[in-house]
């Protein structure tokens, strides 16, 4: 019989759910995110994990002992990446990780679920990078420098060490769109903040800092003038660039 583990979607929850995979000797088993289950098959048996800090730590340090803090970075990277495979093939990992402590498992890539977990580390790293790349901070009437981001994995805990390092001298919000949730940065800390109800951004230009609009205006302006239309590529532009992107962009609007 097939046991359903359903946990609060958090990391620490997942990795609870793991060790109680092994605390409870499961064997035919699946982990699922309390908010996305749909019980299709009724024989199965539902198991609730309540988030428990401890059991999360005690499975991430044996971990650690045998693929590193870079593996388990990358098993992060997996369950940022809201992948539907993402719980399967972290428990896989530490499945084959017990197994064969004295080995670094996430380096066998013929096993099928660790070279899953290797794509996805790739594409999500890879968002993160044009996140860090493409990200336009727009100056508030508040002195807030604010960016609204909508990427296609939930990258904000992977970016923002990078922007806490580079804007240390100006207050900025991050937002992610689509998650609705963000960083906030006071000159001091970078924290994350989970509003209640989705900000309300549809006429956020109207609350532009008047030096915001004559500098949007100045770089529009700027390239067009360097542009040069003769030399134009919109194949190779697109490559470096993706169109997915150019809403970030003020000079695409």
């Amino acid at each position: 019989m097939t046991t359903t583990l359903l946990y609060d979607g958090s990391f620490d929850g997942l990795f609870t759910a793991i060790f109680e995979v092994f605390e409870y000797r499961y064997q035919d088993v699946e982990i699922v995110c309390r908010e996305k289950f749909y019980q299709e098959n009724i024989f199965a048996e539902i198991h609730e994990t309540v988030t428990q800090s401890e059991k999360s730590e005690r499975v991430l340090n044996k971990l650690e002992q045998s693929i590193g803090k870079k593996g388990i970075h990358q098993l992060l990277k997996v369950y940022l990446s809201e992948n539907t495979e993402s719980e399967k093939v972290i428990l896989s990992a530490v499945r084959q990780s017990i197994k064969y402590p004295e080995k670094n498992i996430l380096e066998n890539y013929a096993d099928a679920d660790i070279m899953t977990i290797s794509k996805i580390c790739k594409s999500v790293d890879r968002e993160s990078h044009r996140m860090t790349a493409f990200v336009r901070f727009e100056k508030m009437q508040d002195d807030l420098f604010f960016s609204k981001i909508d990427p296609d994995f939930n990258v904000l805990p992977l970016i923002r060490k990078h922007f806490s390092d580079r804007y240390q001298d100006q207050k900025w919000m991050i937002y992610d769109l689509r998650r609705n949730y963000g960083i906030l940065y006071n000159l001091e800390t970078s924290d994350f903040f989970y509003p209640d109800e989705k900000l309300e951004i549809k006429n956020y230009q109207e609350k532009f800092h008047n030096e915001e609009k004559n500098y949007q205006t100045l770089w529009q302006r700027y390239f067009t003038k360097t542009n040069i239309v003769e030399r134009k590529n919109i194949k190779l532009h697109v490559q470096h660039v993706p169109k997915r992107y150019w809403k970030y962009l003020t000079e695409k609007w």
